[in-house]
């Protein structure tokens, strides 16, 4: 497939009024709209004036942080008519669609699980909006155990949670209704799969953690006052759930307290039932660590850890011998092992020391599994329980693996594998004799031998060195020519390792390129890396990606009329960033459930949370006029031709709430320049991302694939 650029694209928007225009071949930036000028919905300006530190800070549009009032109702209408009437006019848009669905359908085997006398595993056919759980008993017939795309018709409810009691005779799932975060809890006798009880409402951000087959731990919030998909929400609640009794006799087992508010709070049991741990934090990184002895009845929680100094998590227990991982000083991590009766730091004990590089660890069937980030690239060592080191694991090729976890009396565990041009595998592994074999390979209408995944590494503003996979066709020639996705994250110290896409596989046979850049921010590196992108050094992370757009380009894989910045949430924020600090630098910014208002993104839901990365605008005045410098909403300027822009949310997203997309995109199409489309997609009955039906998924992906192409000068895709 190739592509068939005119300078004439905009021709096919007749519907938006206008004349086309000759352009020259340097000026085909958005060509898409330069011939015919857009008319947006009116975006009203309202009076709200803030004060920050003697500053005043206007907020026109803060009448669009109402997600219940009638007149956000009808913008909302009204920008999607004008995004979806752009978007129908692009000639191709249907043929990339059916290019997706295509890809999309195949069978799709998640790794077996075993809960009492049945084998679970997740499967979806193809084209099914949600996974479907199935199980086997003995070898004897599969049959569906439990079938989201029932949930509702249009398959926007998901299951979003399941745990099994400790014998596996009874089941809690929890479902997400239109992608939100507040979830209900049902539980269900596994064996008949009748409803035990009434379903559980009003909970968010939760676990499902069992004592036995008596009841569970689930975490929530008090229902905010106003609108439950924006308001803050910032004292999180442990509940304890008998069975058999309502909701309303729940018991708050720890969170009460208004003195020590916790924004995150969450439950572990130990899978011997001995033990319950709880993490409670106040910001996305550093956690306190409680333990509670279940087998007496009036103990009292203990600390392991009393400060969020550190992050510190449960890996398995043995006895009352307890295995943490924690970046106590230990930036790249380090498992220990201390005794549940004096778990404190100064009793730790190092069992897998911290190295150079970052440790992710699980644990199954009596050994621990310790995968490590070399450059975003994953390696594995098996240790037993002394620390002893087992083997080094031979992986199936150069990307990530997820798995290794399991019960400490299995005899098989499982794992997969894949990078940016393999389709994601399930592995065997033997933990005894260390056999691996292939388990389940999906039949994905995909050849990974037509095409290179290379990492590179650039330079950045300040001489840091920065990883970055690129991923492409073979037959791709560097001229400088080929529409280019960098995608990016660099936050809250969430690494970007390897993983497979079908929609970025249609992408590269289409002939683009997927770029991904481990910037800043992250936790590619450690604790230091994602440090080196927080509160006053955030710029980093926008220097770091803005680099990797400029090392595309000098290196001739791409130019500035051929590159793309796409990223979601955090991500979303860094698009928006870099689009009005280099808007030359790209013809498309696809920012996504963005954080763009760095000044009042702490007011809503959990928002405040995320003040270790962020800072807020009221901590000092330096921080404040940091923030100020670079959030979006606040750094759109007059008559500048930014990229061609759709921002895309979703009108449930309660975690970033769209009302952050909804005024960048007023800002945009009131400030910039006529000769880019400035456009919002909003899908309605969604959330942040997760949950989101494959239908809803391919729909996004190819009007984001086309609206790209269109505004690089594409018109037409040739076979």
């Amino acid at each position: 497939m190739k592509y068939v650029v005119t300078l004439l694209a905009a021709a096919v928007l007749s519907g938006c009024g206008g004349a086309k225009q000759d352009v020259a071949p340097e000026q085909n930036m958005a060509v898409a709209s330069q011939a015919n000028v857009l008319t947006y919905p009116v975006s009203a300006k309202g009076d709200v004036v803030d004060t920050y530190f003697d500053q005043q800070v206007a907020d026109p549009y803060r009448w669009l942080e109402d997600d219940r009032s009638s007149a956000t109702e009808a913008w909302v209408k009204a920008q999607n008519q004008t995004t979806f009437d752009y978007l129908k006019q692009i000639p191709f848009r249907d043929q990339i669609r059916d290019k997706l669905q295509q890809a999309w359908n195949y069978e799709r085997v998640g790794a077996p699980f075993k809960e009492g006398d049945y084998t679970y595993f997740y499967k979806n056919d193809g084209l099914q909006n949600q996974f479907v759980l199935y199980r086997q008993k003995d070898g004897g017939e599969v049959e569906v155990f439990l079938d989201p795309n029932t949930f509702s018709e249009d398959g926007t409810t998901s299951m979003a949670a399941l745990s099994f009691s400790l014998d596996g005779s009874l089941v809690a799932y929890a479902i997400s209704e239109g992608g939100s975060d507040w979830r209900k809890i049902i539980v269900l006798d596994a064996e008949t799969k009748q409803q035990i009880g009434e379903t559980l409402v009003d909970i968010k951000f939760s676990g499902i953690s069992w004592v036995g087959n008596d009841g569970f731990f689930y975490s929530s919030y008090d229902k905010p006052d106003g609108s439950e998909l924006s308001a803050m929400t910032d004292q999180h609640k442990l509940y304890y759930h008998k069975l058999g009794t309502p909701q309303s006799a729940d018991q708050v087992i720890f969170g009460a307290a208004e003195a020590e508010k916790h924004r995150y709070v969450g439950a572990t049991v130990t899978e011997d039932n001995r033990y319950l741990l709880v993490s409670a934090a106040v910001s996305t990184s550093g956690n306190k660590l409680f333990i509670k002895d279940l087998t007496q009845p009036d103990s009292q929680f203990m600390p392991i850890v009393a400060d969020t100094d550190s992050d510190v998590d449960l890996v398995d227990s043995v006895g009352d011998t307890l295995i943490l991982v924690t970046n106590r000083n230990a930036p790249n991590r380090k498992v220990v092992k201390v005794s549940a009766a004096a778990p404190q730091p100064e009793n730790w004990q190092v069992l897998i020391p911290e190295t150079e590089h970052v440790l992710r660890i699980s644990s199954g069937a009596g050994f621990l599994f310790a995968n490590y980030i070399v450059d975003a690239i994953a390696k594995v060592k098996q240790y037993d329980y002394d620390g002893q080191l087992v083997r080094d694991i031979a992986l199936p090729g150069v990307g990530s693996v997820g798995g290794f976890g399991g019960k400490r009396d299995a005899e098989t565990l499982y794992f997969s594998f894949a990078n940016y041009i393999t389709p994601g595998s399930i592995y065997a592994f033997e933990p005894k004799s260390g056999a691996t074999t292939l388990f389940n390979q999906p039949k994905v209408n995909f050849d990974p031998t037509n095409f290179v995944s290379e990492q590179v590494f650039y330079t950045s503003k300040d001489g840091t060195k920065v990883p970055m996979i690129i991923s492409y066709r073979k037959d791709l020639k560097r001229d400088g020519n080929n529409p280019t996705i960098l995608y990016g994250y660099g936050g809250f110290n969430v690494s970007l390792t390897p993983s497979f896409s079908v929609a970025n596989a249609v992408w590269m046979e289409m002939g683009g390129i997927y770029a991904v850049a481990n910037i800043r921010g992250g936790g590619e590196y450690g604790k230091a890396w994602h440090r080196a992108g927080v509160q006053l050094q955030k710029q980093n992370v926008f220097d770091d990606f803005i680099a990797a757009a400029e090392y595309l380009q000098a290196e001739k894989y791409t130019s500035p009329a051929k590159t793309a910045v796409r990223g979601g949430s955090n991500g979303g924020l860094l698009v928006g960033a870099v689009m009005t600090q280099k808007p030359e630098l790209f013809a498309v910014a696809i920012p996504q459930v963005g954080v763009l208002d760095m000044l009042r993104y702490h007011t809503f839901t959990a928002g405040a949370g995320w003040a270790y990365d962020y800072g807020t605008a009221e901590q000092s005045v330096e921080m404040f006029e940091y923030l100020k410098g670079y959030s979006p909403v606040h750094n759109v300027k007059a008559g500048v031709t930014y990229p061609a822009t759709m921002i895309t949310t979703a009108d449930h997203d309660d975690r970033v709430v769209p009302a952050h997309s909804f005024k960048f995109a007023a800002e945009l199409q009131d400030k910039a320049s006529k000769a880019t489309p400035q456009l919002i997609r909003i899908d309605v009955n969604a959330g942040h991302g997760a949950g989101m039906p494959v239908s809803m998924v391919i729909d996004q992906a190819a009007d984001i694939y086309s609206f790209t192409l269109f505004n690089m000068g594409v018109t037409s895709l040739e076979k």
